[in-house]
Order: C-alpha cells, then structure tokens, then sequence
C-alpha cells in the first residue's frame, strides 16, 4: 500500500502575471488565501498555473518560491512534465531540490508515444529521481491515454504514487483499481467528478474550483473521505458543478483567472496564445459567482 501524496483538495493555483513577469507578490496572497480556505495541498505550475508559457527559468523560480511560501504548512506538489523525457527530468531535479512533496508529470503530448513508451519514459524518469511521481492523464489535452495495464506495470514502481485522472473514463478508473488496488493512488482531475471517482476509492481532488472557493472543495472531499458520500454528493452536485461548468465555458484558465480577477484578486490576464474572455461568457461567469456568493 502507497501511502498517497495528500489527501482531499490540492488546488491547481494559477500563476499571476503583470507586466509580462510572474507576480510573486499575488502568488503569496493567493496562496496565503488557499491555506486560510482549508486547502490540504498546492500543485504549482500546472495547467492552470500556465507552466507551458513559462520560461525554463521561470517555472523553476515559480516552483521555488512556492516551496518557501507555503513552508510546511501543507504539501505542494509541481507540474514537472513534458513531452521531452530529458526536459522532464530536468525540471522534477529542480523540482526535487527546492523541496516540493509531489511530482505531477502529464502524458508526452503531441509526440502520442505508445504504452510501451509511456512505461519506458516514467520508469527512466522514476529511477533518477527520490521524490514520489504523480501521473497525469488528460487525453482531452494530450491526444493520449493510459491503459489500465500500463497503469498496473507503472504502479510496481515505488516512486510512482498516483494518478490525476481527467479522461473522465470510470471504465478505466474500475479497472485500473481491480489491477493495481492500493498501489496505485487516484486523485480526480476533473472538479465534475470528485465524489464518484472517491466512491471508487479516489484519494481526492486536484482542483480548478479550489481558487475560488477552497472551502467548498476542501470540504466536499473530506466528507467523502469520512464516508458520508451523500452530504458529499449534494455540494458536488449544487455547488461545484454549476461553479465548475462556469470556469470551464472557456480553455482553463482563461475563466479562473478571470473569475479572481472579478472577486478582486487582480491575477492580470493569461499569457498568449490564450486570451480573455468573450463578454458574454463574462458575464455568464459573473452571475454563477454571484448566484455562489462569491462577488
């Protein structure tokens, strides 16, 4: 049995800019804000954090000054993948130097590796490293998949902890459990399906929703791990979810950052290639955050 990396709601913080430049000072506010909300862990640089417009240098400092921030408080885990298996081990060295407790690499995307190489590519990077490996499954972003299999052959790893699984594929999620049981952690990548994927035995969520409302994500996830599954249900299912269809109305996070920015947080705006919102989804997404008490 592996002990998993956290248990309950990590947040997917985002990474505020200005001035073109990561704005540290915003970043320490905003986690400052996630820990205060109850938040059990802070993933740093990963999708929603804009990890794939940061300089090299930039994410490593990012990385770095999360460490220092949070300093113990809760657990931080990094976004250190990539679809070039030396750039990957590359980053989690970094990584691993400034402290962090959790690896959290997605899937190569666009080169689409077959299984074979997804075992070849996390074993290599597993052997070189000493701190605990979160996979990442979002075929919606990378074009790619895990098979169950590759999950069961992974999971012999000692270093290999867990998944974040966004395919939204509870057939996979059933038969990655039935092959790999406790060796293999799950964790839901999707805040949609939290409390299903915990009645399967998920260990909890790594979370968009969490910026905005850490409090409800925090305890949505804590009764579930407490089985009390339909208390659970009834936030997932009045709460988070009409809070998750308005942050996902547009490419994560083009709607988070928005959505902080509108509660006053001034997080500055995505990096290109994505950009603000339209002015109709603002304003559907300005009425969801009222309607959750949010403005």
């Amino acid at each position: 049995m592996k002990t998993p990396v956290f248990t309950g709601a990590c947040v997917a913080i985002v990474t505020p800019f200005r001035n073109g430049k990561v704005d540290f000072e915003k970043l320490g506010e905003l986690i400052e804000m996630q820990i205060a909300g109850g938040t059990d862990c802070i993933c740093i640089c990963g999708t929603t954090g804009e990890a794939s417009t940061q300089t090299v240098e930039e994410h490593k400092e990012t990385i770095r000054y999360a460490v220092k921030k949070v300093a113990g408080r809760v657990k931080v885990i990094a976004g250190t993948g990539s679809n070039c298996t030396a750039t990957a081990l590359d980053t989690s060295t970094a990584a691993e130097e400034a402290g962090v407790d959790g690896l959290l690499m997605v899937t190569p995307y666009y080169n689409k590796t077959t299984q074979h190489g997804l075992i070849k590519h996390y074993t290599y990077l597993a052997d070189r490293l000493h701190t605990p490996i979160i996979l990442y499954n979002v075929p919606g972003r990378t074009g790619m998949s895990f098979t169950a299999e590759t999950y069961a052959e992974l999971s012999k790893h000692p270093l290999i902890n867990g998944v974040k699984e966004a395919s939204g594929n509870f057939n996979l999620i059933a038969h990655t459990r039935m092959l790999c049981g406790d060796e293999l952690n799950i964790w839901s990548g999707e805040d949609g399906m939290v409390v299903p994927l915990m009645a399967m035995g998920g260990k909890g969520v790594i979370s968009v929703v969490s910026n905005v409302n850490p409090r409800l994500m925090a305890d949505m996830t804590h009764l579930a791990l407490e089985g009390r599954f339909e208390e659970a249900a009834d936030l997932q299912i009045n709460q988070v979810t009409p809070l998750a269809d308005a942050l996902f109305m547009e490419t994560n996070p083009v709607p988070v950052k928005e959505a902080l920015n509108l509660m006053g947080m001034d997080v500055g705006e995505p990096r290109m290639p994505l950009c603000c919102m339209t002015d109709a989804h603002r304003e559907m997404l300005k009425a969801a955050l009222a309607k959750a008490g949010l403005l």
